[in-house]
């Protein structure tokens, strides 16, 4: 039977079932056998993360062929200009190349855990929150992105993986929801 998890994963837990020096990882939280992440969040981010012990939906969400949106909120250093935010939406040149358009909003602060450790706190430098949905997924890319046009990511939360959605679970809770049938992703 096919099986998919959706898991908040805390800030600096690693997206693996195997020790690295101490550090956490989702044994910590998980104890569904035979179940692994599909794709990845860093150490330092937070949120959705999805796992399944099907193949077919594995490949799916990890794959950026099949361009499934991921939507994350982003807090950065210092309020965006708009052409800041329309630089976003129509894609920033990184080292690796261009990357492809986003969706991209100034958002109010939304209402979250708080996250141990806290955030660096420079009185002088106001922080700004966006809200960002991309169709890629390259290696910490939504940093890179910021980075590029000037604003630091302080925290970085995944907060929706093509239809599923994180939510009200809390960090280090998760919950198994029904996995659709094959035939409902055969077209994308």
């Amino acid at each position: 039977m096919d099986r998919l998890i959706l898991f908040n994963k805390p800030f600096q837990v690693l997206c693996q079932f195997t020790g690295d020096g101490g550090r956490a990882t989702l044994a910590d939280f998980i104890k569904v056998p035979d179940v692994y992440a599909a794709g990845r969040l860093d150490f330092d981010s937070e949120g959705l993360l999805l796992l399944t012990n099907a193949g077919w939906l594995q490949h799916l969400i990890a794959d950026p062929k099949h361009k499934l949106p991921k939507t994350y909120l982003v807090q950065i250093e210092r309020m965006p200009t708009e052409q800041t935010l329309k630089q976003l939406a129509v894609g920033v040149k990184l080292n690796d190349g261009m990357t492809k358009p986003a969706k991209v909003e100034l958002i109010e602060e939304p209402n979250l855990w708080p996250r141990l450790p806290t955030i660096r706190d420079r009185k002088t430098v106001p922080t700004a929150w966006l809200r960002l949905t991309i169709t890629e997924g390259r290696n910490r890319q939504v940093r890179r992105m910021t980075a590029a046009v000037g604003h630091a990511t302080l925290r970085l939360i995944r907060e929706k993986v093509g239809d599923w959605e994180l939510g009200e679970l809390q960090p280090g809770e998760w919950k198994e929801v029904k996995c659709p049938p094959p035939s409902q992703y055969r077209n994308r």
